[in-house]
C-alpha cells in the first residue's frame, strides 16, 4: 500500500511539470498585477478590497495545481465580483461581512465541483457566442460605471448603467479636479508604458507604481485605499462561513458558478497547453471547485478562470502551471511584507486602471460584435437583449435570461435547418440530392433523407415537405433516418405513425432505413415498428448506403408482389381498400 501511494504521488508530481525561471518571472508579474486588479474588482462590487487581494492567493495556488488547462490562472474577475455582489444584495446580505462571503464562495465551489463530477461541461456549449458577447460587453460597461466616482470624484445618478454613463458625461463640470487629474496621469503613464513592447505586459503595474509615487511625492489630496480598508500585514486567516445564509444563496451560487465557468470555458481554446496535453472542461470545472472550496475558508471572494490574468501570465513567459502557483505565493509575500505600502495606493489610480481594463474588454469584443451583427438578425437581437439585461437587471437574472436566449436560438436554428431531401440514383449508381416530390408516384420507390434533430418545433416544416400520399397506390417511401437521435421526440414518432397510416390507406408503404439500435428499440417500444410490418424498419449497417440499398431493393420487391397480386385472377378491385400490415 505504501509503495502504491508513493508511485501515485510520484506520478502526480511528474504531471505537474518542472518550474522554469520564466515561470518564476511570470508568476511575480502576475502576482503584482493582482494587487490593483484584485482590489479594484472587489471595490467596484462593494466588497472589502482585501478580499480581492486574497482571491489571488489560495484560489490561484489550488487552481493552478489541479487545472487541466495548464496556464489558466484562477482568481477574482470583474463579472464574478459584480454577480456575487448582486446575489448577496438580492438576498439582503452585507457583501462586506466575511461570513457571508465565505459561505457564498464555498457554495459556488460546491456547485462547480458537482458540475465537474457530473461532466456537465457540455452545458457551456449551449451558451451562444451572441449571448456571451452581449453579456461580456455589458459587464465591461458595469466595470466602467463602477469606477467613475473613483476616477473623477463625481457619483453618476441613474436607474441603470447606461443612464449613469450619460449622467457622468453631462456633468463634466462637477468632476473633482485633483481626482480627475490623477486618473488622467495614470492613463498617460499606462499608455506610455504600453507603447514599449517589452513593458506591455506590466504596463498596468508600472502605471500604478509611478502614479502612486507621484501622488505621495506631491502630497496630492485624494482618497487612498486605507480610507476604504486596511491591509493587514498577514496571510489570509481561516474564516468560518455563516451557514444561516445557505438557504438564501442556493440559486445565487448557481448563477455565480455559471458566470465563472462560462468565462473560464473560453480560456482553453485560446491558451493551449504548452506540453501538448489536452484540456478538459470538466476537469477545469473540478479545479475551480477545489479553488473556491479552499479559498472560501481563507477570506477569498468567489473565483474562476481569469482570461486577463492568464493573458498576463502567458505574455510574461509562463511555461508550466507553476507560474500560477508562484503568482499566489508571491502575492501572499507582498501582502505579508508590504501591506502598508499597498494601503497608500490612491483610489483615482485604481479607478483609472479599471477604466483601462473596461475599455480593453470592450475593444477586445469589437470583432465578436461585428461578427454577430453580420451573422443574423436573430443573433444580433439576442446579443442586444443580453447587453441591455446586463446593464439593467441583477447579473444573476441577466445570465439566466442569456441562457434562455441561447436555448431559444438553438431551438430556432435547429427547427429552421430541418429538411427532407430526395435522393435519386443516377445511371452511374451514385446518389444525388433533389427537391422532394409534391406527390408520391404510384408503383415506384421514392427515397427521402430526413435531416433534423427530432425536435418537436421542426415538425411543421418537415410535415409540409413530405409528399402528398393521396393516390400513391403500390408506392413505397423509404425515409432515411440515420440522423435521428437515439431518443427521438415522441412528436416525431406520432408524425411518422400518422403518415404511415395515411400512406397505407392509399395503398402504399413507409419504410424507415438506417435506424441505429437505440432508435430501433424506441420504435419497437412505441409499437410503430409492428405497425410498419416486416421490413418496415431497416437497421443501420457499417456500409454508408447498406441499409438504404436493402430498403430500396425490398421496396421494389414489395411493389412487384403487389402488382402481381392485382393482375392475378380474383384480385381486388381498384376501389377496394388495400389495408396495411
Amino acid at each position: 500500500m505504501a509503495t502504491r501511494r508513493r508511485r501515485y504521488l510520484t506520478s502526480r508530481l511528474r504531471g505537474l511539470g518542472r518550474p522554469t525561471p520564466a515561470d518564476a518571472t511570470s508568476g511575480a508579474v502576475t502576482g503584482l498585477f493582482s494587487i490593483p486588479e484584485g482590489m479594484a474588482y472587489a471595490a467596484i462590487a462593494g466588497f472589502n478590497p482585501v478580499a480581492g487581494l486574497y482571491a489571488g492567493v489560495v484560489p490561484a495556488i489550488a487552481g493552478s495545481l489541479t487545472s487541466r488547462t495548464v496556464l489558466m490562472v484562477t482568481t477574482l474577475t470583474s463579472a464574478i465580483a459584480l454577480t456575487s455582489q448582486s446575489v448577496l444584495s438580492d438576498a439582503g446580505l452585507d457583501p462586506k461581512d466575511a461570513g457571508n462571503v465565505a459561505v457564498l464562495t464555498l457554495m459556488v465551489g460546491a456547485v462547480m465541483l458537482l458540475m465537474g463530477v457530473l461532466r456537465l461541461g457540455a452545458v457551456m456549449s449551449f451558451v451562444s457566442n451572441a449571448v456571451m458577447t452581449g453579456f461580456s460587453t455589458g459587464i465591461a460597461l458595469q466595470i466602467v460605471t463602477g469606477v467613475l466616482e473613483d476616477a473623477t470624484g463625481y457619483e453618476p445618478q441613474g436607474h441603470n448603467k447606461l443612464h449613469q454613463l450619460g449622467d457622468w458625461l453631462v456633468h463634466v463640470g462637477d468632476w473633482e479636479g485633483a481626482t480627475a487629474l490623477v486618473a488622467a496621469c495614470t492613463l498617460a503613464v499606462w499608455a506610455a508604458a504600453r507603447a514599449v513592447k517589452r513593458l506591455e505586459a506590466v504596463a498596468l503595474l508600472i502605471a500604478m507604481v509611478v502614479a502612486s509615487v507621484g501622488v505621495a511625492a506631491l502630497s496630492v489630496d485624494v482618497e487612498l485605499v486605507k480610507g476604504i480598508a486596511s491591509i493587514p500585514a498577514a496571510l489570509p486567516s481561516f474564516t468560518a462561513p455563516d451557514l444561516s445564509a445557505v438557504r438564501e444563496l442556493v440559486g445565487g451560487a448557481f448563477s455565480v458558478a455559471l458566470v465563472a465557468l462560462a468565462q473560464a470555458a473560453g480560456i482553453s481554446p485560446s491558451m493551449p497547453n504548452p506540453d501538448g496535453s489536452r484540456s478538459d472542461v470538466n476537469g477545469d470545472f473540478r479545479s475551480q471547485g477545489y479553488a473556491n472550496l479552499l479559498g472560501g475558508l481563507f477570506q477569498a471572494l468567489p473565483s474562476g478562470g481569469s482570461l486577463s490574468r492568464t493573458g498576463v501570465a502567458v505574455s510574461a513567459g509562463a511555461r508550466t502551471r507553476w507560474a500560477g502557483v508562484v503568482s499566489g505565493v508571491f502575492l501572499a509575500l507582498v501582502v505579508l511584507l508590504c501591506g502598508s505600502l499597498a494601503e497608500r495606493i490612491p483610489m483615482p489610480v485604481i479607478g483609472g486602471l479599471i477604466l483601462v481594463v473596461g475599455g480593453e474588454l470592450v475593444w477586445g469584443k469589437r470583432r465578436d460584435i461585428r461578427l454577430v451583427l453580420r451573422t443574423s438578425r436573430m443573433s444580433s437581437a439576442a446579443m442586444v437583449l443580453t447587453f441591455l439585461a446586463t446593464t439593467q437587471l441583477p447579473l444573476q437574472q441577466a445570465i439566466v435570461l442569456g441562457a434562455v436566449l441561447s436555448l431559444l436560438l438553438f431551438c430556432a436554428q435547429a427547427a429552421r435547418q430541418a429538411e427532407v431531401v430526395a435522393l435519386d440514383r443516377g445511371e452511374d449508381r451514385t446518389w444525388r440530392t433533389a427537391d422532394p416530390p409534391r406527390r408520391l408516384p404510384p408503383g415506384d420507390v421514392t427515397v427521402l433523407d430526413y435531416a433534423g434533430v427530432s425536435f418537436f418545433a421542426e415538425l411543421p416544416r418537415i410535415e409540409a415537405q413530405l409528399p402528398d400520399p393521396a393516390g400513391a397506390r403500390d408506392a413505397v417511401l423509404v425515409l432515411v433516418v440515420r440522423t435521428v437521435p437515439d431518443v427521438p421526440s415522441s412528436a416525431v414518432i406520432k408524425l411518422l405513425d400518422r403518415y404511415a397510416r395515411t400512406l397505407a390507406d392509399a395503398g402504399g408503404r413507409l419504410v424507415l432505413a438506417g435506424a441505429r439500435p437505440p432508435l430501433v428499440r424506441a420504435l419497437e417500444a412505441s409499437g410503430l415498428s409492428e405497425r410498419l410490418g416486416e421490413g418496415g424498419v431497416v437497421p443501420a449497417r457499417p456500409e454508408v448506403f447498406g441499409a438504404l440499398g436493402t430498403a430500396v431493393a425490398d421496396g421494389h420487391a414489395w411493389i412487384a408482389t403487389r402488382q402481381q397480386a392485382d393482375t392475378a385472377p380474383g384480385s381486388r378491385s381498384d376501389d377496394e381498400p388495400t389495408g396495411h400490415a
